[in-house]
């Protein structure tokens, strides 16, 4: 099988540790994957990705890597800080208006020194027209571009979480555990449709969910069905992908993307107090809470073990510090 090129960026392997004090609380025995401990500045599930993206980026002689995100992009803060360490400029196009604080995510990517431009929706969504904009002036510079899309999300950085599941096999074995459940929060696709594929081509024996934080059920089940293709073609892979079950379950994004409810903010709150691991309101608060919510209402009722992915993203939490103590 052809495989991209990988650079090696990430802390790993990284530990899969049981929650005690909460699986008894709760009745349900779960663990976690500590995938925010993948790397102190570039932390969290995108370094993974990126280790793929960036690789491919390097085989192409790029000289900047270009991508987009939101204002507190967890995947675009990462880049920037992978690109800083290795010597490459980075150019972030992130949704939203430039707020009066560089606060979180947002004042690492300042600080290793991205460069930054702020676009409303409209102009955000016009990614193809902006990406030849900017390719065309760093051409003018002789500097040559490397296009890495939302979240690292394509058939490129899928092999992120394919090697993941490697990973959790020896996890598996290591602990003498067989989990029957391996779940995630779903923001952009990639994390989840390389666990999928992963859990297949490395014989787990899970089954693979999600919670969606934006969008929708139907929309992860387009994008993460079309990624598949691409990987399929890309790699003439012999494991046919479009054969496998793809769980988003829907109806936990609440207000919207990036913002939380209290019930989110007290389940961040339970699992400090508890078990001393900080979850994010973005990503990992929302979709832990939506498991909580779901063992209670008996989904997961005969499952000896779940193991959750801590996908990173704790700097979130400092530009919501207000609404986290407000919870409480």
């Amino acid at each position: 099988m052809i495989k991209p090129p990988r650079l090696s960026l990430a802390q790993l392997p990284t530990p899969l540790q049981p929650l005690d004090r909460l699986s008894e609380e709760v009745g349900t025995r779960i663990w976690i994957k500590r995938d925010d401990l993948t790397d102190a500045v570039a932390s969290g599930n995108k370094i993974r990705k990126l280790e793929y993206s960036i690789g491919q980026a390097l085989a192409e002689d790029a000289d900047v890597l270009i991508t987009w995100g939101g204002v507190q992009s967890n995947h675009c803060r990462a880049t920037a800080a992978l690109a800083a360490r290795l010597g490459l400029k980075s150019h972030l196009v992130l949704r939203g208006k430039q707020p009066e604080e560089f606060d979180g995510n947002l004042l690492i990517d300042r600080l290793v020194g991205a460069n930054i431009t702020f676009a409303a929706l409209p102009d955000y969504q016009q990614m193809d027209d902006t990406y030849h904009r900017l390719q065309s002036s760093y051409a003018g510079d002789g500097l040559k571009t490397y296009r890495i899309p939302v979240g690292a999300s394509d058939e490129i950085g899928l092999w992120g979480y394919i090697s993941c599941a490697e990973e959790l096999k020896e996890d598996f074995r290591m602990a003498r555990i067989a989990p029957e459940a391996i779940v995630s929060a779903t923001g952009s696709g990639g994390t989840l449709a390389g666990l999928i594929i992963g859990n297949a081509m490395h014989q787990l024996g899970s089954e693979v969910f999600a919670f969606n934080v934006c969008d929708d059920e139907d929309y992860f089940q387009q994008k993460i069905s079309e990624d598949f293709k691409r990987w399929q073609q890309r790699y003439d892979t012999e494991l046919d992908p479009s054969t496998l079950e793809i769980n988003v379950i829907d109806g936990y994004v609440g207000p919207g993307y990036g913002k939380a409810t209290p019930e989110v903010f007290m389940t961040i709150h339970k699992l400090a107090q508890l078990e001393g691991i900080v979850l994010d309101p973005v990503y990992t608060g929302k979709a832990f809470h939506a498991m909580l919510q779901q063992i209670d209402s008996g989904r997961f009722e005969s499952m000896n073990d779940i193991v959750f992915i801590h996908t990173g993203g704790m700097l979130g939490l400092f530009p919501q510090k207000e609404k986290l103590f407000e919870a409480v």
